[in-house]
Protein backbone atom coordinates (compact mmCIF):
# COMPACT_ATOMS: atom_id res chain seq x y z
CA UNK A 1 0.00 0.00 0.00
CA UNK A 2 1.46 3.61 -0.68
CA UNK A 3 0.55 5.88 2.21
CA UNK A 4 0.33 9.89 1.29
CA UNK A 5 3.53 11.84 2.32
CA UNK A 6 1.68 14.41 4.32
CA UNK A 7 -0.31 16.37 1.35
CA UNK A 8 -3.84 16.76 1.56
CA UNK A 9 -6.30 15.19 -0.56
CA UNK A 10 -3.61 12.41 -1.66
CA UNK A 11 -5.64 8.99 -1.65
CA UNK A 12 -4.11 5.77 -0.54
CA UNK A 13 -3.72 3.06 -3.05
CA UNK A 14 -3.48 -0.76 -2.69
CA UNK A 15 -2.61 -3.30 -5.21
CA UNK A 16 -2.43 -7.08 -4.48
CA UNK A 17 -0.40 -9.20 -7.08
CA UNK A 18 -0.22 -12.96 -7.24
CA UNK A 19 2.42 -15.44 -9.36
CA UNK A 20 1.99 -18.87 -9.34
CA UNK A 21 4.06 -21.18 -11.05
CA UNK A 22 1.85 -21.37 -14.22
CA UNK A 23 1.24 -17.75 -14.69
CA UNK A 24 3.38 -16.17 -17.05
CA UNK A 25 3.52 -12.72 -15.33
CA UNK A 26 2.25 -11.56 -11.83
CA UNK A 27 -1.70 -10.67 -11.94
CA UNK A 28 -3.11 -7.68 -10.66
CA UNK A 29 -6.01 -9.76 -8.32
CA UNK A 30 -7.27 -6.94 -6.16
CA UNK A 31 -6.93 -3.11 -6.53
CA UNK A 32 -8.40 0.08 -4.82
CA UNK A 33 -8.20 3.25 -3.38
CA UNK A 34 -9.33 5.08 -0.13
CA UNK A 35 -11.06 2.93 2.15
CA UNK A 36 -10.64 0.01 -0.18
CA UNK A 37 -7.08 0.43 -0.26
CA UNK A 38 -6.82 -0.25 3.33
CA UNK A 39 -8.94 -3.14 3.18
CA UNK A 40 -6.95 -4.43 1.08
CA UNK A 41 -3.72 -4.01 2.87
CA UNK A 42 -5.75 -5.19 5.99
CA UNK A 43 -6.80 -8.29 4.83
CA UNK A 44 -3.19 -9.07 3.33
CA UNK A 45 -1.77 -8.07 6.71
CA UNK A 46 -4.34 -10.24 8.71
CA UNK A 47 -3.36 -13.47 6.30
CA UNK A 48 0.62 -12.90 6.49
CA UNK A 49 0.47 -11.06 3.29
CA UNK A 50 4.24 -9.25 2.77
CA UNK A 51 3.52 -5.27 2.01
CA UNK A 52 5.49 -3.13 -0.08
CA UNK A 53 4.56 0.40 -0.12
CA UNK A 54 5.63 2.22 -3.39
CA UNK A 55 3.33 5.05 -4.16
CA UNK A 56 4.33 5.39 -8.19
CA UNK A 57 4.07 1.86 -8.55
CA UNK A 58 0.93 1.71 -6.83
CA UNK A 59 -0.33 5.03 -8.94
CA UNK A 60 0.67 2.75 -12.07
CA UNK A 61 -0.93 -0.75 -10.76
CA UNK A 62 -3.93 0.70 -10.02
CA UNK A 63 -4.60 2.28 -13.75
CA UNK A 64 -4.68 -1.88 -14.80
CA UNK A 65 -7.23 -4.41 -14.83
CA UNK A 66 -8.04 -6.80 -12.30
CA UNK A 67 -6.92 -10.12 -13.50
CA UNK A 68 -4.51 -8.44 -16.07
CA UNK A 69 -0.53 -9.69 -16.02
CA UNK A 70 1.88 -7.02 -15.11
CA UNK A 71 3.25 -5.63 -18.62
CA UNK A 72 6.72 -6.19 -19.24
CA UNK A 73 7.57 -2.43 -19.14
CA UNK A 74 6.94 -3.37 -15.29
CA UNK A 75 9.03 -6.57 -14.77
CA UNK A 76 12.20 -4.67 -13.43
CA UNK A 77 9.97 -2.70 -10.94
CA UNK A 78 8.56 -6.22 -9.98
CA UNK A 79 11.43 -8.29 -9.62
CA UNK A 80 12.81 -5.40 -7.12
CA UNK A 81 10.09 -6.32 -4.73
CA UNK A 82 10.16 -9.79 -5.10
CA UNK A 83 13.98 -9.26 -4.36
CA UNK A 84 13.10 -7.38 -1.31
CA UNK A 85 10.74 -9.82 0.18
CA UNK A 86 13.42 -12.78 -0.37
CA UNK A 87 15.44 -11.09 1.92
CA UNK A 88 13.05 -10.07 4.10
CA UNK A 89 12.68 -11.37 7.90
CA UNK A 90 9.88 -10.44 10.21
CA UNK A 91 12.56 -10.80 12.69
CA UNK A 92 14.46 -7.92 11.55
CA UNK A 93 17.35 -10.17 9.97
CA UNK A 94 17.71 -10.22 6.53
CA UNK A 95 19.72 -13.54 4.29
CA UNK A 96 22.76 -11.35 4.46
CA UNK A 97 23.01 -10.88 8.04
CA UNK A 98 22.55 -14.55 8.74
CA UNK A 99 24.46 -16.05 6.21
CA UNK A 100 21.56 -17.91 4.90
CA UNK A 101 21.15 -19.14 1.05
CA UNK A 102 18.57 -17.04 -1.03
CA UNK A 103 17.77 -20.13 -3.40
CA UNK A 104 14.80 -21.50 -4.10
CA UNK A 105 12.08 -21.22 -6.62
CA UNK A 106 11.56 -18.32 -5.82
CA UNK A 107 8.71 -16.55 -4.08
CA UNK A 108 4.93 -17.38 -5.20
CA UNK A 109 1.57 -16.16 -3.57
CA UNK A 110 0.37 -12.57 -3.17
CA UNK A 111 1.96 -8.82 -2.04
CA UNK A 112 0.70 -5.92 -1.65
CA UNK A 113 1.74 -2.53 -2.77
Amino acid sequence: MSRSDGTRGAAKKAVALQYGPDDAAPVIVASGMGYLAEKIVETAADNGVPIYEDNSLSTILTQLQLGQEIPPSLYQAIVEIYVYFLRFDPTGRTAETTGEDEGGSGPQGEETT
